[in-house]
């Protein structure tokens, strides 16, 4: 018998062991590429008495090639960083409650 069991962080509200019997080397990569697993810690291949750690191997078949920034995102980046700063800009004027009262 041979099954894949998958360890999954989930941070402050620990961890889950996936393990099924039925679930091939394939549908693991499935599962990972797809974005159902996330956070895995390990993933053991158990085929009969032996238990072999086949992290590496598995998220290197399911790597996806990464996509570098565009201009436009470095772009878009910088201006939500420009509005987030002026966001915290002490206002020129007189402060809202005063202006309300004059």
């Amino acid at each position: 018998m041979q099954y894949f069991v998958v360890m999954i962080d989930y941070g402050r509200r620990g961890r889950e062991a996936i393990v099924d019997p039925e679930i091939t080397r394939r549908e693991v990569i499935s599962r990972i590429v797809s974005g159902e697993y996330k956070n895995i810690s390990f993933i053991h291949e158990v085929a009969d008495s032996s238990v072999e750690d086949v992290t590496a191997d598995i998220l290197a078949e399911a790597a996806v090639p990464e996509i570098g920034a565009t201009g436009a995102d470095l772009q878009a980046g910088h201006f939500d960083h420009a509005r987030d700063l002026r966001k915290h800009e002490p206002a020129d004027g007189p402060m809202f409650s005063q202006a309300i009262t004059s």
